[in-house]
């Protein structure tokens, strides 16, 4: 554990290597102060303190000079602290937000995949409670490299005053490193657990809060709370454990030095009284022990801590080793000016694509079509058929097990996320937004000039005007002041402002009512008529504006036509549409004939 905290503290260091550089010359200052403050404290003693109660008198020259000695040793010794202290939590905040942002970016980098199998609460911690814990060690880390040197400056001039005492001496250290090892390793297992406790809890907590309105429907209160409750017992037990450990070694750590003094003091007497050293020598020497008390404790400290920020270090490092999405390190290719710009749809070639979640769980099975630039295509299918897998893998969110997806002839693993995202844009049937403005939420980093026809083409242009602010209306966390089938419109705003040439829609309008679905689905028809677009349907209006029907079944391809060749000639999906526009009819009492 000691090589590998050296080489996490390493590791953490470089990336801010300056600051840290100076805490610890602040440290060594402090260093070499401490020890010059038992020295100053033995010289005073000798010849201040002593001559006064010998002679009954001294100099005001020696006064002077001794407390000038002691002020100005205290004053260097206070500088050091400064500096240390200063430069060590510049260190940690910089080491801490290099880490931080590190991890967030390669959440933002790597596959979809990777956010589809971690609980949002672990990646959280990660982020958080392990940076926190990581670099922990480094704020408490100068102060430990000064107590190095005051070691080795206090055994150096042990050996150069007087070889009995410093004996006492050498039997204290060797004693305290030793305590300090075993601490080390006992406190490990225990830093270890509560650590992945923490990430528990935040996964948990994260749930219970994100679920609230299913928790509350199904009147779960006291389920949840007794989840989450035995979460917080398992990370209060696993804390307990470390407090333990900690308070154990930390009285040990405190009762050697005193032990060393009770032994120094008679060895120290028996010396004086050989005339080999002064009582000044002596009470240098103890006061030398005393002011170690504290400084090798924190050595114990800086231990104890290690394992803690290894094992949170280690986590981060599983993070940042997770391979990004490959696209990410794809050139853009270099479009010629002079080359005709790309017509408004893409043109889109499904190979044999086929992909599992799991393995032996297929999804998708040797799925195969071509839509043509400016085509409108419905995927229709039963629920768990592939419907929104098929339109992650077109987007390039998920990568597909077997098969190609092409747009416009490239092989869509060629395109760099640039160039994808400024091609293809998704609308989602479950509309994130973000506690941001509607101007924020729908651009996203797009140029505004197309944001009014963006809310106009998504059918929100009249309930965004109707806000106290307008589009500079904040709509809280995940959309909260705004209603399902308005928070639909908006993420399909977001969509189109990209004015992509491939436009995927995932049930999309599902919270809409028929009407405006009709309208909104009509403009998109009217106005986006070049742009390649796939829609996820279940409602018929929806299906009936498509040019073609992607007929789905247990992840394969059953067919491919017209709305009307499909009712004509597959049983299944005759059925479906049917069970369909009676869903509706039982839904706004409509009832509709189906073709």
């Amino acid at each position: 554990m000691l090589r590998r905290g050296l080489a996490t503290i390493k590791a953490m260091v470089r990336l801010h290597p300056r600051p840290f550089a100076i805490a610890v010359g602040g440290a060594a200052v402090f260093a070499v102060a401490t020890v010059a403050s038992s020295w100053a404290l033995g010289r005073v003693t000798d010849r201040l303190i002593i001559p006064r109660f010998e002679q009954g008198d001294v100099s005001a020259g020696t006064v002077a000079a001794g407390l000038g000695l002691v002020v100005g040793i205290g004053f260097v010794k206070a500088a050091g602290i400064v500096v240390r202290r200063v430069a060590a939590t510049i260190t940690g905040a910089r080491v801490g937000a290099s880490l931080r942002t590190s991890v967030v970016r390669r959440y933002q980098e790597v596959p979809y995949s990777f956010h589809r199998t971690n609980p949002t609460g672990e990646l959280l911690s990660h982020a958080g409670n392990d940076v926190d814990a990581a670099v922990e060690v480094l704020h408490p880390l100068p102060y430990s490299t000064g107590v190095i040197v005051i070691v080795v400056l206090s055994v150096a001039w042990m050996l150069n005053t007087d070889l009995w005492l410093a004996l006492v001496g050498f039997v204290v250290f060797p004693v305290l490193v030793v305590a300090n090892v075993i601490y080390q390793r006992t406190i490990e297992g225990p830093a270890e657990s509560a650590q992945s406790q923490l990430g528990d809890v935040s996964t948990v907590a994260h749930e219970s809060f994100d679920g609230a309105l299913v928790v509350k429907a199904l009147g779960a209160e006291a389920l949840e709370g007794a989840r989450f409750g035995r979460t917080v017992d398992g990370l209060r037990d696993a804390k307990v454990r470390v407090a333990v450990v900690r308070a154990t070694f930390e009285a040990l750590l405190d009762a050697i030095p005193a032990l060393g003094i009770l032994v120094l003091l008679p060895v120290g007497a028996w010396r004086v009284d050989q005339a080999a050293i002064t009582i000044g020598t002596v009470v240098s020497f103890v006061s030398l022990f005393q002011l170690l008390v504290f400084p090798l404790r924190l050595f114990g400290y800086v231990l104890g801590e290690l394992p803690r920020s290894v094992v949170s270090h280690d986590r981060i490092q599983r993070v940042l080793a997770v391979p990004i999405d490959p696209r990410h390190a794809t050139v853009s290719q270099v479009v010629d000016p002079s080359h005709p710009r790309p017509a408004p749809g893409a043109r889109l070639e499904v190979l044999d694509l086929g992909f599992a979640y799991e393995p032996g769980v297929t999804v998708l099975d040797r799925v195969s079509f071509t839509v043509e630039p400016g085509r409108t295509v419905a995927i229709v299918g039963a629920t768990g058929s592939g419907k929104s897998t098929l339109l992650l893998l077109i987007a390039g969110l998920l990568d597909p097990d077997a098969g190609t997806i092409r747009l416009d002839g490239r092989d869509q693993a060629d395109l760099s996320v640039d160039e994808l995202r400024s091609q293809v844009a998704t609308a989602f049937q479950e509309a994130f937004l973000f506690a941001e403005t509607v101007t924020e939420n729908v651009l996203l980093g797009a140029p505004d000039d197309g944001l009014d026809d963006a809310l106009r083409l998504a059918g929100a242009e009249r309930f965004v005007g109707a806000l106290d602010d307008g589009v500079h209306s904040i709509v809280g966390e995940r959309g909260a002041t705004l209603s399902g089938g308005q928070r639909q419109r908006l993420a399909l705003a977001r969509a189109l402002v990209r004015r992509p040439r491939l436009l995927l829609l995932d049930d999309a309008t599902s919270a809409v009512d028929p009407t405006t679905e009709g309208r909104i689905l009509a403009a998109l028809s009217d106005e986006l008529g070049g742009t390649t677009t796939m829609v996820v349907a279940s409602r018929p209006a929806t299906i009936a504006l498509a040019d073609e029907v992607l007929f789905l079944e247990a992840g394969r391809l059953v067919d491919h036509g017209t709305h009307a060749e499909l009712v004509r000639r597959q049983p299944g999906y005759q059925r479906m549409v049917q069970a369909y526009e009676l869903d509706r009819a039982d839904r706004d009492g409509d009832v509709v004939v189906g073709r």
